[in-house]
């Protein structure tokens, strides 16, 4: 069927999923016609008590849409409203209908601006078509969450993804948590930063970088929609290096940009492309994992770990949290919530190591009050070095709370 005035070839569709198994979600169907206006018929179990509101809703945003007649079912599982639009809107364009027009939710206030050091113990990734894991994320207290377009949606979902992932950036609120977005590998990662960048994400992962290019690329992009959004505040970027050939290009892609906030790796692609398996001790990445914390420690940014892939192994990730910090990494992703805790406790200084660096920081203290360039602790010499990563490990252990800032500072 096709619309004249509009150019548009018109079909059947739908988006969003409903079942048994579903939770906060809608399906949306749509058929559209060429007369007798809208009819939206609505299968909800709070019909009794929402059914007039969805019905209003549905309405207005084939309005906004610039639908004017068409059959709608809606399937609904317990969505909140902007879940609810972006299905419409994902179901309107895949008919062919309302090509260029958004249905935005009016937007809570965007939090202060991320900072490019701020910590970044975890990251917990949400599945960007899955919006039941949204509005709880950040009560499980990760650092990050990471609202996911790439491995964790179905390639007929993309399109679906990102708008949710859109109206969850301008409603939800992650209380102190950072927003993070994984776009999908360029050039369909620029179809997701169209969307995403006019609602202020803090940071944005990208995917299987293998060139500088890749970074130079997105973050031109990046700075093209901001301008035209009048957005001022920073969005950092996190390049994920998961192939032989991104690893060997570490240290010139972890420099193509100046947003460059942190370097991360993905060991399941990365492992796949060596053709080893990927183990719980992590001998087989070892050399990979070294070069992201090298080439991000001479570029001044944060390197990232991958994640710890088996959920019911915590020992295991236990071990692997504690090596990764010993490796100098300051953090690691994570794919459940039952994870943060260990994560965040793996990277914490320990007891006997804040003790020490207080100590060195007293002494270099004293020295300096006494206008003395040689730092001594009992009968050893302290190098600049050593108070340096005194220093740093205490500034880390004020800022996940384990010392005030008056005995960071004594």
């Amino acid at each position: 069927m096709k619309n004249e005035a509009e150019g548009q070839t018109k079909r059947t569709a739908e988006a969003g999923h409903w079942g048994k198994e579903v939770r906060s979600d809608a399906h949306v169907w749509i058929e559209p016609r060429d007369r007798a206006g809208i009819d939206v018929v609505l299968e909800s179990r709070v019909k009794a008590y929402y059914g007039d509101s969805i019905r209003k809703q549905a309405e207005e945003a084939l309005n906004e849409l610039g639908v004017k007649h068409a059959q709608v079912l809606i399937h609904d599982e317990g969505a909140l409203p902007f879940v609810i639009a972006a299905r419409i809107e994902a179901a309107v364009h895949r008919a062919g209908l309302g090509e260029g027009k958004r249905v935005l939710p009016d937007k809570i206030a965007v939090p202060e601006p991320s900072a490019k050091d701020r910590m970044r113990r975890s990251r917990l990734y949400l599945p960007g078509s899955e919006p039941k894991y949204f509005v709880n994320a950040a009560l499980h207290g990760p650092d990050a969450v990471i609202l996911d377009l790439e491995d964790s949606v179905h390639p007929g979902e993309k399109d679906a993804a990102r708008l949710l992932v859109r109206n969850t950036l301008r409603v939800v609120d992650f209380l102190k948590c950072e927003r993070m977005v994984r776009i999908n590998q360029l050039p369909l990662g620029v179809e997701d930063l169209n969307e995403i960048v006019p609602e202020s994400p803090d940071m944005i992962l990208i995917p299987k970088v293998e060139s500088p290019n890749q970074v130079i690329e997105a973050s031109q992009r990046i700075e093209e929609i901001k301008s035209k959004h009048s957005i001022t505040r920073p969005i950092w970027l996190m390049p994920i290096l998961e192939s032989a050939q991104g690893i060997e290009n570490a240290q010139k892609i972890v420099h193509a940009s100046e947003q460059i906030a942190a370097l991360t790796i993905g060991l399941e692609d990365y492992t796949a492309d060596l053709g080893v398996a990927k183990t719980a001790m992590g001998s087989e990445s070892l050399f990979a994992r070294q070069r992201i914390v090298n080439a991000a420690c001479a570029a001044g940014v944060q390197a990232i770990d991958s994640v710890f892939g088996d959920v019911g192994d915590i020992e295991g990730l236990r071990i692997w949290a504690l090596n990764s910090r010993a490796l100098g990494f300051e953090g690691m992703g994570c794919v459940h919530p039952l994870q943060i805790p260990t994560i965040h406790q793996a990277f914490a200084p320990a007891q006997a190591e804040i003790e020490k660096a207080l100590r060195i920081v007293a002494a270099y203290n004293e020295a300096q009050e006494k206008g003395l360039g040689v730092v001594s602790l009992g009968s050893k010499m302290i190098d600049p070095p050593v108070v340096q990563r005194a220093l740093k490990l205490m500034a880390r252990a004020q800022a996940m709370g384990l010392v005030t800032k008056a005995a960071a500072s004594a």
